[in-house]
C-alpha cells in the first residue's frame, strides 16, 4: 500500500508529540517506559523539602519526590515514587528527611526493616521520621551562645551606664591630675635614677675597693677558719670527753653509796651521827658562850672548882 505525503506527515507529526511528551516526562524524572511504585508518607514538617528530590536507599538514588500534597488537617501527604524494583522496602520501613550537607537541600532515606517480611506495595504507607539536619543542629547548639552573648552585651551595657553615671565631671578632673601627678611622679623617679647612676659611675673605683677590701675580709677568715680546723681542737675535746667520762664515773659512784661522799649520801647511820655530833657541838658552844668560867678557871689562889651542871638542868 502507497503511503500517501499527508500519512506521513501525519504519523511524523504524532511520532514527534509522542517523543516531546517522553521527553519532558523524562526531564521531569517519570520514565513512560519504565514500571514504577508509589508509597505515601505523613509528615508534620517538610521545611526545606521539594518536589522531585532525590529518595535513596544506602546512599543509592532509587527514586524522587513526586508530589508534596498540604492536608485539611495540616499535615504534609509526600509521594515517593520509587522506580528501582530491586530492592523490596517493608511496611515497617522508614522514610526519614535528612540534609546530606550545607548545600543541595533535603532529601529522603529509605531506612528498611529487615526483621519485617510484610513487603509493601504501590499505594501503601511508610512510616515517618525527620532527622535533625547540620544547620538545624549548627542552630540549636548556637541558639544557647547567642543567648549568652546577649546576655553579655546587656550586661555590658549596663556597666557602660553604670559607669558613665560614675565618671561625673569631677571624677573625671581627679582622673586626670591623678594621672598627671603620676607622670610628674615618674619623671622625678627618672632624675633620681639618672643621679643614682651619676653617683654608681662617679664613685666606681670606690665601690670595687670595698668589695675588694671585703674579698680580702672573706679571705682571711676562711684562713682563720682553716687554722683553727689545723689546731688541735681534737685533743681537746678527747680530753673533755675523759674529764666528763670520770666524773660520771665519779657521781655513779657516790650514787651506788662508794667512797666518803657516797656513804655520806647513802649511809643513814652515818648521817645521823654527824647530825648528832652537829647537835651536841651546838650545846657545847652554847655552854661555853653562856658559863665561860666552867672552862676557863684563872684563880690565883687556889680556889675549889666548881661543879659542873648540864646545859639541860639549867634550862630545866
Amino acid at each position: 500500500m502507497k503511503l500517501t505525503r499527508e500519512i506521513k506527515t501525519a504519523i511524523l507529526v504524532i511520532g514527534s508529540l509522542l517523543l516531546f511528551i517522553w521527553g519532558y516526562s523524562f526531564l521531569k524524572g517519570n520514565n513512560l517506559l519504565n514500571s514504577h511504585k508509589k508509597y505515601y508518607v505523613v509528615y508534620d514538617n517538610v521545611e526545606g523539602l521539594i518536589q522531585a528530590a532525590p529518595v535513596t536507599i544506602s546512599g543509592k538514588m532509587i527514586g524522587k519526590v513526586n508530589a508534596i500534597t498540604l492536608n485539611p488537617d495540616g499535615k504534609l501527604l509526600v509521594e515517593l515514587q520509587i522506580d528501582d524494583e530491586s530492592f523490596p522496602i517493608s511496611k515497617s520501613s522508614l522514610a526519614q528527611i535528612y540534609e546530606p550537607g550545607f548545600i543541595g537541600g533535603k532529601q529522603v532515606a529509605i531506612i528498611p526493616n529487615f526483621y519485617d517480611k510484610n513487603i509493601a506495595v504501590s499505594g501503601d504507607y511508610l512510616k515517618a521520621d525527620v532527622k535533625e539536619g547540620l544547620t538545624t543542629s549548627f542552630a540549636n547548639k548556637l541558639e544557647p551562645t547567642q543567648q549568652k552573648i546577649d546576655g553579655l552585651l546587656t550586661n555590658t551595657d549596663k556597666l557602660i551606664v553604670n559607669l558613665n553615671s560614675v565618671l561625673d565631671e569631677q571624677t573625671k578632673n581627679n582622673i586626670k591630675t591623678s594621672i598627671a601627678q603620676l607622670s610628674k611622679t615618674l619623671a622625678e623617679l627618672n632624675k633620681v635614677t639618672s643621679q643614682v647612676n651619676g653617683m654608681l659611675a662617679t664613685n666606681n673605683q670606690k665601690i670595687n675597693n670595698t668589695l675588694s677590701s671585703a674579698e680580702k675580709a672573706s679571705s682571711d677568715m676562711a684562713k682563720i677558719t682553716a687554722d683553727l680546723e689545723k689546731a688541735k681542737l681534737a685533743e681537746t675535746v678527747n680530753n673533755l670527753e675523759a674529764t666528763l667520762s670520770n666524773v660520771n664515773k665519779m657521781l655513779v659512784d657516790m650514787q651506788s653509796g662508794k667512797g666518803t661522799m657516797g656513804k655520806l649520801m647513802k649511809d643513814e647511820a652515818l648521817y645521823n651521827n654527824l647530825s648528832k655530833t652537829s647537835k651536841e657541838l651546838e650545846l657545847l658552844l652554847q655552854d661555853v658562850r653562856l658559863h665561860p668560867t666552867r672552862y676557863v678557871n684563872v684563880s690565883l689562889f687556889g680556889k675549889k672548882e666548881k661543879p659542873y651542871k648540864s646545859p639541860e638542868e639549867e634550862t630545866k
